[in-house]
């Protein structure tokens, strides 16, 4: 499956299981609190939000387990790769994940790191997990489609 990249839009990782785990309710674009070493790192490709999520913490909402690797170079100003990393957003989109994290039991899931006009960028969704049947039934229509493209290719030949 081809990503659509707009212009000026550099992918530096994707979280490819966050879609096979949770239903997206609602997509955002965040802003990344980081550190020089840590935006130099992620500009050599680097970094994974394979297993991060989101929380509030006093009214600001924090990327938790998100993985950005040692920059080689950088000396004694080296960063924490584990850290938490601050989400930059408007103080009506957190009051408003907030109460949606509180009352409807969902999650804030990343979706997508990327650098924008030089920024790096998070896209995070609002989320529900999925239960066993319904990644059973994910899988089951994606063989299907499989399948039947390759009898129309079969059958174009």
């Amino acid at each position: 499956m081809k990503q659509n990249i707009a212009p000026g839009k550099k992918i530096i990782c994707l979280n490819r299981k966050a879609s096979f785990n949770y239903f997206f309710l609602e997509i955002l674009e965040a802003g990344i609190s980081l550190k020089g070493s840590e935006v130099k790192s992620l500009r050599d490709g680097k970094g994974s939000i394979a297993d991060s999520y989101a929380v509030d913490s006093n009214g600001e909402i924090f990327l938790v387990n998100s993985h950005i690797p040692l920059y080689r170079q950088s000396s004694y100003n080296n960063h924490d790769p584990k850290g938490n990393r601050k989400l930059l957003l408007k103080k009506k989109e957190i009051n408003k994940l907030i109460g949606r994290i509180n009352q409807e039991g969902l999650t804030i899931v990343p979706t997508k790191m990327y650098f924008a006009k030089g920024k790096v960028k998070v896209e995070i969704a609002v989320a529900k997990g999925k239960k066993l049947y319904d990644k059973r039934q994910v899988k089951k229509t994606r063989d299907w489609n499989r399948e039947k493209a390759r009898i129309l290719t079969k059958n174009n030949k």
